[in-house]
């Protein structure tokens, strides 16, 4: 049963293959997009395949020669040898197919458009923001993605109140999804004197960044605001009404641009974020329908969720969700974000495992 499905899957693949150098493929953007993403998907999967079948021919070739009463003692030992570790990288293979025919989150490959909000904490919470921006964007460098800025607003010291950034590249929201939640921080903030230990907090949102077809918005139920931009303390840094605000007014979702200095821009922003937050809003009802869900998951990607605590004093940092406490904070943040990333995501592959029935 693993076997016609894996060959399916490799069928497949070598049709895509095809299809994508196909004249009217490469005419049209749509399906070639569509295409790609898809043979993207395929190709570990059939690369892994294709490994395990040429591993099992050696391993069939090994064990016929063992068996061979007539092949000579030295070469029926160099084969067992060869053997031993030959099975163990079938095991290996072998597992990780089961994780890769696991179901995928169609989201893993798009784009993302990231959120980042002060919490409770005043100026502290708002420094903590901007601490968290600059660690994820040191953790995009590291992959070649690009991070945009769409709209920000900072307060006196430089902290940011609320900023929302597009963030383009290869498996980005693969690799940022488990960020969602409420991120607390204990350090001592610049402003105390006393050297006392303070607790504040920042919230993040990873939304995938949605096709205009994918998620219809009807112009009839938006209120567009334009006005000048603004910075720290509301002072004037543009001369024209180039910013954008649009209210959703069935959901009561507002968002506003004023980034860039054409108004369309900042329109074409705006839509792009109030795309990626009513497909937000759509997912969290779907999943509050389903509370066994919620629970197996990893992370929710929940904004009212405490997933991690970044303790600076003791340069310690826990996520919460998988009871995991590193002492290297520094190092997470100027990038090294990996470090709790991998765990995640591999806690998330036991747990879709049991689910299916795979392994432990």
């Amino acid at each position: 049963m693993l076997d016609e499905k894996l060959s399916s899957l490799k069928q497949r693949y070598e049709e895509l293959t095809h299809l994508l150098s196909q004249p009217e493929t490469l005419q049209d953007s749509s399906k070639y997009r569509k295409l790609t993403l898809e043979h993207s998907d395929l190709e570990e999967t059939v690369s892994t395949y294709s490994k395990l079948i040429n591993l099992c021919i050696q391993i069939r070739d090994n064990e016929a020669l063992v068996g061979d009463p007539n092949e000579e003692i030295e070469l029926k030992e160099l084969a067992l040898e060869e053997l031993s570790q030959q099975q163990e990288d079938q095991k290996l293979l072998e597992e990780s197919l089961q994780r890769l025919l696991l179901p995928k989150d169609p989201n893993d490959q798009r784009n993302v458009i990231l959120e980042i909000r002060a919490g409770t904490g005043g100026d502290e919470a708002a420094l903590f923001a901007r601490d968290l921006f600059r660690m994820y964007g040191k953790y995009a460098e590291n992959f070649g993605w690009r991070i945009q800025v769409l709209s920000e607003h900072e307060n006196d010291l430089g902290g940011f109140k609320e900023i929302t950034a597009s963030v383009e590249g290869s498996g980005v929201f693969a690799n940022l999804k488990f960020e969602a939640g409420v991120h607390r921080v204990q350090r001592v903030p610049r402003t105390e004197t006393q050297g006392r230990i303070h607790t504040s907090a920042a919230t993040v949102a990873i939304m995938p960044d949605m096709e205009e077809l994918e998620v219809e918005i009807n112009p009839s139920d938006l209120r567009i605001d334009v006005f000048r931009s603004s910075g720290p303390g509301g002072q004037s840094v543009n001369t024209t009404d180039s910013a954008v605000r649009i209210t959703h007014l069935p959901s009561g979702i507002v968002v506003s641009c004023q980034n860039e200095k054409s108004q369309l821009k900042n329109k074409n922003q705006a839509l792009k974020v109030l795309r990626a937050r009513l497909y937000e809003a759509g997912q969290e009802a779907r999943q509050q329908e389903s509370s066994a869900q919620r629970k197996s998951m990893v992370g929710s990607g929940d904004r009212s969720e405490r997933i991690r605590t970044y303790n600076f004093p003791q340069n310690r940092i826990t996520d919460h969700r998988i009871n995991l406490t590193l002492y290297k904070l520094e190092e997470v943040m100027l990038g090294r974000l990996e470090f709790l990333t991998e765990p995640l995501r591999q806690r998330n592959h036991i747990e879709q495992l049991k689910k299916q029935g795979i392994g432990a």
